[in-house]
């Protein structure tokens, strides 16, 4: 193929051979290492001082234990392939099935199984007709008799629940969910993002109940979720080892200023901000180009390389902290609320919107932990129905909200816990770590990549673009080097 020398977006006849990263979480760290086993000599940069992004580790009491993500969802192959290909195969846990409970201004409840979202698959079923009540049950059985066309225009999860199962399933049931899983609000929180063909199956079975019971069954059988024996971080770790090993350029501390074309040769360069160090600026430099960047740093980069890229920017994500808490306390031993709590935003009294006792979900936890020793971790960073921005904790000091951290831990889990029982506590704060899924997000991203195409040599992964979740990242990622490598040459039937 025969292309105009002076066409920059055009693809030359001969086949890259480098390739240029940029953001090295677990999306940029897989993507460079695909490309380095294609044969391509691979540059990463990360503007923080470690990769592995949300995936990441921290030390508390001893314990080395997740900082961010903790497990992946099982309703894909694509975590448990490239941890095969990254010899963790061996490691791969499920979560203990105590489940998980949701607390509401009258106390602890067991959470539904079934569905999807905190959407009940079955609203008559006899564990719901305490969180919901005779009233509330009532309107959700409306579902099934609805057309399947009522609540189908609905963009967000609040407004689809509400128009099919009524305000008191929002309220008592989604709201805690989305608030613990995605730090939004199900009226802020753009349904097809998070559930991909939970609206066509509504319209396909008559109901949104049959809908969420259907996706649920679609996973694998077993947990919904799993994790790796040592934590997530392992994935991160093995990540970066194998991509050493393959002859990547790691470089970390490296915050990008600029993206622009080459002048003296094929491919992409960029700039790095003026170090602190006194090191000098340096250039790194690719023919094939991966941006791996948050949602509003990729679309920045890529600017003035697309056409209207500035309409496609994502809202930055929120601000979550997570308290995690190592306790001496035999009596949390049974687990009195399973492997966690969801919270209600109705509740005043406690203020995180999330617990989970790792202690009790993790076997891995429990045995490094050792005898009546307990893990619990909090999340705070509630956000209001219209988004104006995550409850005043996040901000607080760090011994100020491991102490708010251990008040909360006594009310959602119903036991007593005294400030000596406390072994030790960290803080780990994430900003934009998650996307923002409002509204009208998947619209931007569907936009975004059309507008790419117009680059040949350039693709754009991350979770603000295939869906919150490893899954989702890693299958959308291996999915976009394949065929950026196949539009330059490369076979990648063996890939």
């Amino acid at each position: 193929m025969t292309t105009s020398s002076g066409d920059p977006r055009r693809p030359s006849a001969r086949r890259p051979r480098t390739a240029l990263v940029v953001g090295g979480g677990v999306a940029g760290l897989t993507a460079a290492r695909d490309l380095a086993s294609a044969g391509l000599r691979v540059t990463l940069v990360e503007a923080s001082d470690h990769f592995g992004g949300a995936v990441g580790a921290h030390e508390v009491a001893g314990l080395v234990l997740d900082s961010g993500a903790e497990s992946f969802a099982t309703r894909s192959t694509a975590v448990p392939e490239l941890m095969a290909e990254l010899g963790l195969s061996g490691r791969m846990v499920t979560p203990h099935p105590a489940g998980s409970w949701i607390f509401l201004p009258e106390g602890a409840v067991p959470a539904p199984r079934s569905g999807v979202l905190g959407i009940p698959a079955d609203p008559t079923a006899p564990e719901l007709r305490v969180p919901l009540g005779r009233t509330g049950v009532s309107r959700a059985r409306l579902d099934r008799a609805l057309p399947g066309r009522v609540g189908a225009g609905e963009r967000t999860v609040g407004g689809l629940v509400r128009a099919r199962m009524g305000q008191r399933v929002v309220d008592r049931l989604v709201a805690p969910f989305v608030s613990g899983v995605y730090s939004t609000h199900p009226d802020q929180l753009d349904v097809d993002a998070v559930a991909p063909g939970l609206r066509a199956r509504m319209r396909e079975l008559g109901s949104l109940g049959a809908a969420a019971g259907a996706l649920r069954e679609a996973s694998p059988a077993g947990a919904n979720v799993a994790g790796i024996d040592g934590g997530m971080n392992l994935l991160s770790e093995r990540l970066v080892r194998d991509a050493e090993r393959l002859g990547v350029k790691l470089v970390t501390r490296y915050d990008v200023i600029a993206l622009d074309r080459d002048p003296r040769r094929p491919g992409w360069m960029v700039i790095q901000r003026q170090p602190t160090n006194g090191d000098k600026t340096a250039v790194a430099r690719g023919e094939l180009l991966v941006m791996a960047a948050d949602g509003p740093t990729s679309v920045r980069l890529m600017g003035s390389h697309m056409t209207d890229a500035q309409n496609y920017t994502p809202r930055s994500g929120p601000r979550i902290a997570l308290a995690t808490l190592v306790l001496d306390c035999p009596a949390l031993d049974d687990a009195p609320r399973g492997t966690g709590v969801l919270v209600s935003d109705d509740v005043r009294d406690v203020r995180a919107k999330a617990l989970t006792h790792s202690s009790a979900k993790w076997d891995w936890v429990a045995r490094e932990a050792g005898e009546h020793r307990h893990v619990v971790r909090l999340s705070y960073g509630r956000m209001t129905p219209k988004g104006a921005g995550p409850s005043p904790e996040v901000t607080l000091e760090d011994r100020h909200l491991i102490s708010l951290a251990l008040g909360d831990a006594s009310a959602l889990l119903g036991v007593p816990i005294a400030p000596e029982q406390l072994v030790g506590a960290d803080v780990v704060r994430w900003h934009a770590a998650l996307p923002r899924t409002d509204a009208g997000h998947t619209a931007r991203v569907t936009g975004f990549r059309r507008a790419l195409t117009e680059i040949p040599d350039a693709v754009a992964v991350g979770a603000w673009l295939s869906g919150t979740g490893l899954a989702a990242v890693v299958t959308d990622t291996r999915q976009q080097v394949r065929s950026l490598l196949a539009r330059h040459g490369y076979d990648v039937t063996g890939t």
